[in-house]
């Protein structure tokens, strides 16, 4: 994917934000479509495509946790999520509903748009596996979905699809926790540090025969996580 055949979708209530922000995304070669709202949001992603969408927290009548989990509820479209507000568990709960990537205001346009890149490419990386077969499991990369050995499709949140994504890239080796926090959520930073731990613990319910006894998924003490089942990749 070039950024040139990229589309986002930027919210925000603000228009000292929201104008400059998509007028730099424009020059930057992104196709960028605005609103001030969460129903205004709506409204474009169910008749538009759209391959990001940057989201703020706050905001007058629905917020972007509230939006975010209608996406996450109705797609997979990635969520970076911005907002004035600066403590580490409202940025948790924002990665825990499913955004991808969390930003605090103010913040530098280029660190966006350096976040915004790595959330693609992360999406749809180049020259990678298109798919993931393991332990009965099929992952489809593209379409960021799981379907689960009975047929069914499991119910992931962006970030619980990025970090077995990246397991299952690395797979059979290990993978650790600040290589895991880069990757799922693009941040180094601890106050994050549970924030994968507890994304492990629920995809562990999700995937899991026996989410105590996890096979899948095995903690390697002092080292992260590996995916320790076999896996094919196509």
């Amino acid at each position: 994917m070039t950024e040139a055949s990229s589309s986002l979708l930027v919210v925000d209530d603000e228009p000292s934000i929201l104008e400059p922000l998509a007028e730099y995304l424009l020059g930057q070669g992104f196709r960028v479509s605005t609103a001030p709202g969460a129903a205004e949001a709506r409204a474009l992603i169910a008749k538009e495509s759209f391959d990001l969408a940057v989201l703020d927290l706050m905001m007058p009548g629905e917020d972007g946790l509230s939006l975010t989990r209608w996406i996450r509820a109705n797609g997979s479209l990635p969520v970076i999520l911005l907002t004035a507000r600066g403590d580490p568990m409202d940025k948790v709960v924002g990665l825990e509903v499913g955004a991808d990537d969390y930003m605090a205001k103010p913040f530098e346009p280029r660190e966006l748009l350096a976040r915004i890149r790595t959330v693609l490419r992360r999406g749809a990386p180049h020259g990678a596996a298109r798919r993931y077969d393991f332990a009965g499991f099929v992952m489809h990369v593209a379409e960021r979905r799981l379907v689960a050995p009975d047929g069914e499709a499991v119910d992931l949140t962006g970030g619980e699809f990025s970090l077995l994504q990246v397991l299952a890239e690395a797979a059979p080796r290990v993978v650790g926790r600040d290589d895991l926090l880069a990757a799922t959520q693009g941040r180094e930073t601890h106050a994050f540090d549970r924030a994968v731990d507890n994304q492990v613990s629920r995809l562990r319910r999700k995937i899991e025969p026996d989410p105590k006894e996890p096979r899948i998924i095995k903690t390697v003490r002092g080292g992260g996580y590996t995916l320790a089942a076999s896996v094919v990749r196509r």
